[in-house]
């Protein structure tokens, strides 16, 4: 619908895993992993153990192979495609980084279908080796946000507050935040009352919800999988949100059922349709 900017997290959310962990267990990597975020955070750690793929001679394309095979639910591709086709502009705002969401957006056709990408810089350097770098170089200095759930690479919440002022210059009226980590809470505060959260239910999201009940405007449709992603979404688009249910955090929350389970930032990838 016109008007509404959607955006996406893009781990767990748009795909149905993390894609760094997918591809670091695929390449056997796991423990080796576990043992670098005893010294590093995790954006440091995801660089160091790329490096160390490359120099057992793990290849660009392989990476690849392993990314494109991460589970992407027919129902979130098709919320995407009737999303766009209704009118609502996309964005992706997410920890992975831009080489693993670029290839597996690619993949299955839905680049086009976001404005923009909020992520940790990528590239592949000329000796073939992945470099991942922080969203904020949090080397220099502190993005500056005092919550405590967001990683030191990157501030959701900062990357919201500037995605409202811009959405509200060019007429837009309202945002659906979809995410499902502790990451995703930060921007859920940034919302107002004509806004709209999705929490994926019962993940660290959720979880925070439920536990830290701050001061929260926003309104609030929980999912649990892709086909509750689809149909809460499109009916959230299409203003059927009295078809859904409205979500309490001094009720709902510890009621529910598990079910299947600075300035302006300039690190953004503008998306050409």
């Amino acid at each position: 619908m016109e008007g509404t900017m959607i955006v996406f997290d893009f781990d767990k959310t748009i795909i149905d895993c993390d894609s760094d962990n997918w591809v670091i267990d695929h390449f056997g990597g796991t423990e080796r992993f576990d043992g670098l975020l005893l010294t590093f955070p995790w954006n440091t750690a995801m660089d160091k153990i790329m490096g160390e793929f490359h120099e057992q001679g793990k290849s660009i394309e392989e990476i690849k192979e392993i990314l494109i095979k991460a589970p992407l639910s027919p129902h979130t591709i098709s919320a995407i495609k009737s999303a766009y086709s209704l009118g609502c502009e996309l964005r992706i705002v997410s920890d992975a980084n831009i080489f693993f969401i670029e290839t597996i957006l690619k993949h299955h056709g839905l680049m086009n279908y976001f404005s923009e990408i909020n992520t940790n810089p990528s590239y592949v350097d000329n000796e073939g080796r992945l470099r991942i770098s922080p969203y904020h170089d949090f080397t220099i200095s502190s993005h500056g946000c005092s919550l405590g759930t967001c990683p030191p690479n990157m501030c959701k919440g900062l990357i919201i507050e500037r995605i409202k002022k811009s959405m509200y210059k060019e007429g837009k009226q309202r945002l659906i935040y979809l995410g499902d980590g502790k990451g995703d809470y930060c921007p859920l505060l940034k919302l107002s009352e004509r806004d709209q959260m999705m929490p994926r239910r019962n993940y660290p999201v959720w979880d925070l919800i439920c536990s830290k009940q701050n001061d929260i405007n926003a309104q609030m449709y929980d999912w649990a999988d892709a086909e509750g992603l689809e149909r809460v979404l499109l009916r959230l688009v299409n203003g059927n949100s009295s078809s859904v249910q409205l979500i309490s955090t001094d009720a709902t929350c510890h009621a529910a059922v598990p079910v299947t389970s600075h300035e302006a930032l300039p690190k953004v990838l503008n998306v050409t349709n």
